[in-house]
């Protein structure tokens, strides 16, 4: 997992509330391997029509918002089902950080268990940045994990919390699974004090 520190890049405004999981990837989709070409199904019956073609007023479609790496959402982002595939298509469009005033709770987990970083600002603070975003089409914010702050496009500073625990995987950049593997050594050694000291836990 690409480890998460600070990232300066174009930000995407997207006004749309309550967006749910199905609109992120839609179910059709779910059976599609994981990998690069999950970018397509990203917002994929927003962002083209029947024929397949790009719908030129989905603010991802334009210009300036191509490369973007950061997400600005409106409340209740990511809400709906547990697909995980919805942080998926986000990580393969390229997004690294989504920020909103709220997120659904499945989604907020599962950004961390795949490298991105979700940032919970206050409402009226992300009201201001996509404001800001919408004004000047293609302008950077600056997210830094390590001092947990957001910097706009005006140069005001917004501070957010984040769980220790998840911050710290995020900055070495391993999920749950790739730490435990790293404990392999010291969790073998305890499991053979373990047997010596009581063998009948292992049937002996």
């Amino acid at each position: 997992m690409e480890a998460f520190t600070r990232l300066t890049a174009v930000a995407v405004p997207f006004d749309l509330p309550n967006v749910d999981t199905d609109r992120l990837v839609p179910a059709r989709f779910l059976r599609k391997p994981r990998g690069p070409e999950c970018a397509r199904f990203l917002f994929h019956d927003l962002r083209f029509d029947a024929a397949g073609v790009e719908r030129p007023d989905f603010v991802l479609n334009q210009p300036a918002y191509r490369g973007a790496r950061i997400l600005v959402a409106a409340a209740n982002f990511g809400c709906g089902s547990s697909r995980e595939m919805a942080v998926w298509v986000l990580e393969a469009f390229g997004i690294r950080a989504v920020i909103a005033p709220s997120l659904g709770d499945i989604f907020h987990q599962n950004c961390f268990k795949n490298g991105l970083l979700p940032v919970i600002l206050p409402d009226g603070v992300v009201a201001g940045l996509r404001r800001q975003l919408h004004e000047r089409p293609g302008a950077s914010l600056t997210v830094d994990l390590p001092v947990q702050t957001v910097t706009a496009p005006d140069g005001s500073v917004a501070r957010f919390e984040i769980d220790a625990f998840r911050k710290e995987l995020l900055l070495a950049g391993r999920d749950e699974l790739e730490l435990t593997i790293a404990y392999e050594g010291r969790i073998t050694a305890f499991e053979a004090r373990q047997r010596e000291a009581m063998p009948w836990l292992a049937g002996r």
